[in-house]
């Protein structure tokens, strides 16, 4: 009787779904975090550039 009960309760839990949007939430954060990441190197050099730019600008002017 009880293994017919733990049977059971073991096909009851392998049927849930309930942890896959878990998973798929998951995954589309680290989408995001990816491309954020990709984004920042090329962003991180134009700030750089720019403030280059004006830095140089600023000390042919002074």
């Amino acid at each position: 009787m009880r293994l017919l009960d733990l049977s059971a309760k073991l096909l009851l839990l392998l049927s849930k779904d309930d942890g896959q949007d878990l998973i798929e939430y998951a995954l589309v954060v680290a989408l995001i975090a990816l491309g954020a990441t990709a984004g920042m190197s090329t962003l991180a050099a134009d700030i750089n550039n720019a403030f280059n730019s004006i830095g140089s600008t600023l000390s042919t002017s002074v």
